[in-house]
């Protein structure tokens, strides 16, 4: 988010996120106050309707200054100012200023950053995160230190590897990202006690952003305040937009960020199409839309996009945004109504989404302590049940990347480790971007001398490692452990919001750090690596010295702990890649400013992600090991299934699908199917064949029949059900899962209209393979 001026003047005393730490007045209807009769405070009215009431009673002045994130409070009406703006990506944050640390809130508890906890491909996990943080932010709002509006998660597709903003997401494939997104903001959200018109109440209210194709930050003179992203129909359809859906229609968020880019010449604040058409109308959004922070300036001001700042107000508004991070709207909304570009309608719509969110957040309901989640309070804030679930999502966050018969190590056998590498004592560095102030830390060096004697040289005095560093040091250090252990790799001076990378290679000296210890260490050399994005470790992998890498991502507060317990063998990492790790030469092929999912090989283009990409890896998404192994059989999946339509609805050929006129297949829109009766069963029996219980993430990919796959760019393969399962050694665990057929097996034509192609389609677990032959059964109206 851009830096943002707040107004002085719509902010009142204490109105923000509360004043000094304790029990938190009511915000308003406060037993007593001057709207206690009015309908707004009845709890019996629908929710709506209650809204409703308060943006009929309010003055113009009032509703403009209801429109920006630090909305000013209404005394007369007894109703409280209050800061929209919270954050809570992996643990509550205060990076915007509706959180505040201290008194008796000094911290919360700090989760992996989301690009690792996505790599554990562990969607109850996922939840379970959410549950808790939302349990601390909660609390925190009850003390005046937290709002209830969180602008979490973020779930773009992480579609370059040099993005800087990669870390904060659930990695580069559409159906991972959607999973995550509606299940972390399940937990958050924690709805409860649905009412008539259809709105169920919220403990904390999440946000989808950033909405739609956000994945350049400053790459090579072009930022993203200024970049237009020119992207396909069929793009938008199939990766860009999926993840805001599942967010949306299947996990019910309560709210969704535009984002600062233009798409194909629209600021995505100010694209009626994307925001009343696509988020409230296709996807049915019963919550508000906010740009991100001072993105209605920046389309006036940076892109041009409008003549005059009223003309501003007027594009955004009509467009369907509800809420301006930032103060734009509060300044020039009223002058916009004066010059007719904008009318009250249009206030009262945005203003009557915001209230109906603050409405289902119990914010009306009076005294806090008599609601449902008015118990919360310091004591509910790093407890040791959230403490430890940061431990296990840090642990299920670890990657395997190689092992040469050396990990897990002995203690027995490994007394003295050294352990080196500008990560090995990292505290802040763990919990990347987003994050708040954890309630402790375990460094690496911290978490393997549990385990065993430690001499520690660092070899670097930071990531950067330019210049002179002490990595003589480092070498004599290895000559003396039984083992060494380099904890080397990223940080956010390397990659962060606002700064994209412009390699895929360890900074500085890193590699000849790793390469000089490895070549003088007494014993084997393990390497772990923390990062957001992908690196270029080609040379490491190739080493025959180093015996095994695990990458952690970031891991957040206990990191060192779970590093430790995955070398020591405490924990089998069971974690798998959620982005490709594409060599240093790919950059070379592909500006980050080209939106293009699929290769074109006429322009030496070669794809992106693994759907598209089919250029060599360092390692490829979904890739993990693990210290036992699995087989997979086929315990039941049908061969055959019957696509229905209804009556008035034909077949359409495969011209339709933008083919070459010989291409005989048919294939049905979506949109004419029976999709409620389209779902394939795969049970899947994994054995687990090693002397070491494990966890093992079944992968289900699928590929269409080739005549959907030729010619108008259907994934290579795709990704379509995937499930984490816990074996015992020698035990076979059953995995049951549904691929909906309309949703996964569908394909987005060139117009970005998804059809089901019909013919044989493979379905791809670990080693096997399976067709299922998709037909078509014409029905009767």
């Amino acid at each position: 988010m851009r830096g943002l001026l707040l107004i002085p003047l719509l902010v009142l005393a204490g109105a923000a996120a509360g004043g000094v730490s304790g029990a938190r007045a009511p915000f308003a209807c406060a037993p007593g106050g001057p709207a206690t009769s009015l309908p707004f405070c009845r709890q019996s009215l629908p929710l709506r309707a209650r809204a409703r009431d308060v943006v009929a009673r309010l003055t113009r002045a009032e509703k403009v200054r209801l429109l920006v994130n630090n909305a000013a409070g209404v005394p007369r009406l007894g109703i409280a100012g209050y800061e929209w703006w919270s954050e809570a990506l992996h643990g509550v944050s205060d990076t915007g200023p509706g959180v505040r640390f201290g008194g008796a809130f000094p911290g919360a508890t700090a989760f992996p950053q989301v690009i690792g906890t996505a790599a554990s491909f562990n969607a109850s996990l996922w939840e379970l995160v959410g549950k808790a943080v939302s349990d601390e932010a909660r609390a925190m709002y009850n003390g005046g230190q937290a709002g209830l509006t969180f602008w979490s998660p973020n779930v773009n597709i992480f579609r370059d590897p040099r993005w800087g903003r990669g870390q904060e997401t659930p990695g580069e494939d559409p159906a991972v990202a959607g999973r995550y997104a509606a299940a972390y903001v399940r937990g958050l959200q924690q709805t409860y006690g649905g009412q008539r018109g259809g709105h169920t109440r919220l403990k904390l209210a999440a946000c989808c952003k950033h909405f739609t194709a956000y994945d350049l930050d400053n790459w090579a003179g072009t930022d993203r305040f200024h970049f237009n992203a020119v992207v396909s129909r069929q793009d938008l359809e199939d990766t860009f937009n999926v993840p805001f859906r599942s967010c949306v229609v299947d996990g019910g968020a309560a709210s969704v960020m535009c984002s600062y880019n233009q798409v194909n010449g629209v600021p995505t604040c100010a694209d009626r199409d994307f925001l009343r058409g696509t988020i409230r109308g296709r996807w049915g959004l019963a919550g508000y839309i906010v740009s991100d922070c001072d993105s209605v300036d920046v389309f006036y001001s940076d892109q041009h996009y409008t003549r005059t700042k009223e003309d501003a107000v007027a594009a955004t508004l009509r467009a369907g945004l509800d809420l301006d991070c930032g103060p734009f709207l509060a300044q020039y909304t009223e002058s916009a109504v004066a010059q007719q570009k904008v009318s009250d309608a249009d206030i009262d719509a945005a203003v009557t989404n915001t209230v109906t969110v603050q409405m289902r957040l119990g914010m009306y309901d009076g005294d806090l302590a008599a609601q449902p989640f008015g118990h919360l309070g310091p004591q509910h804030v790093c407890t040791p049940a959230h403490q430890e679930l940061a431990l296990e999502a840090a642990r299920q966050s670890i990657v395997l990347l190689k092992n040469d018969r050396v990990l897990p190590l002995s203690p027995a056998a490994h007394r003295t480790v050294t352990v080196i590498g500008p990560h090995s004592e990292a505290t802040v560095a763990m919990i990347g971007n987003y994050a708040g102030k954890p309630c402790k830390y375990t460094t690496p060096l911290q978490g393997i001398g549990r385990y065993a004697q430690t001499v520690h040289q660092a070899g670097c005095t930071d990531v950067a490692c330019n210049g002179n560093q002490p990595i003589a040091a480092a070498v004599d250090a290895a000559r003396r452990g039984d083992v060494t252990i380099v904890v080397a790799g990223l940080d956010q001076k390397i990659e962060a919001e606002g700064l994209d990378r412009s390699s895929l290679l360890l900074p500085g000296r890193q590699a000849e750090l790793i390469s000089s210890v490895a070549k003088a260490s007494k014993g084997p050399v393990i390497l772990v690596l923390m990062s957001g994005g992908p690196i270029d470790i080609g040379f490491a992998q190739n080493d025959q010295r180093i015996a095994g890498i695990l990458w952690a991502g970031y891991p957040g507060q206990a990191g060192g702990q779970a590093i430790a317990d995955a070398i020591f063998g405490q924990h089998n990492p069971g974690g798998k890649l959620p982005v490709t790790w594409y060599p240093q030469d790919y950059l070379q092929k592909v500006p980050m400013t080209n939106m293009a999912m699929r290769a074109d090989p006429a322009k030496g283009y070669p794809g992106r992600t693994y759907r598209f990409y089919t250029g060599p890896t360092i390692h490829p998404f979904g890739y993990g090991l693990s210290y036992t192994s699995f087989t997979h059989s086929l315990a039941h999946a049908p061969a055959e299934l019957t696509v229905r339509l209804s009556g008035h609805h034909a077949v359409s050929s495969s011209s339709s699908l933008n083919t070459t006129a010989h291409q005989s297949r048919t294939a049905v829109r979506v949109a004419h199917a029976r999709c409620e009766e389209l779902s394939i069963p795969v049970h899947v029996d994994v054995k687990n064949t090693g002397d070491r219980d494990g966890a093992h993430t079944v992968l289900v990919y699928a590929t269409p029949p080739e005549a959907a796959a030729r010619g108008h760019g259907a994934p290579v393969r795709q990704l379509v059900a995937f499930e984490k399962v816990h074996v015992p050694a020698g035990g076979t665990a059953r995995v049951e899962m549904g691929i909906d057929v309309c949703n996964d097996l569908s394909v987005a034509d060139r117009n970005g209209v998804r059809r089901i192609p019909v013919g044989e389609h493979s379905l791809m677990i670990g080693e096997l393979t399976h067709s299922v032959t998709l037909g078509l059964e014409q029905l009767g109206v």
